[in-house]
């Protein structure tokens, strides 16, 4: 019993990624450069924020608040960990996809 012509396999059809192939990609590269710088300054303020509210709530003895900080050093130190490692990411799981 042979396959349906739809489900059998295809040739490559030989598309690759292209860094020249549209306008405005170096500009775009900025951006998202840009969008990096902004992000990691965010997750630095939103660290030193929710450490004084940790240390707020610690000596205050107000365990929701110390909580409440606690949470959101972990969120910022997780956020500013994805944003540095954002281009190894995209990278391994590219490379992984090519050889799919």
């Amino acid at each position: 019993m042979s396959l349906p012509t739809l489900l059998t396999p295809t040739a490559d059809p030989g598309v690759i990624a292209n860094g020249s192939g549209l306008p405005g990609l170096a500009q775009l590269r900025e951006i998202v450069g840009a969008l990096l710088t902004f992000g990691l300054v965010a997750c630095v303020a939103a660290l030193v924020i929710s450490a004084v509210v940790w240390g707020l709530g610690s000596n205050s003895g107000n365990p929701h608040l110390a909580g409440r900080g606690k949470s959101g050093v972990l969120v910022a130190a997780g956020a500013a960990l994805l944003i540095g490692a954002a281009n190894a990411i995209v990278t391994f799981f590219s490379n992984v996809g090519a050889t799919i």
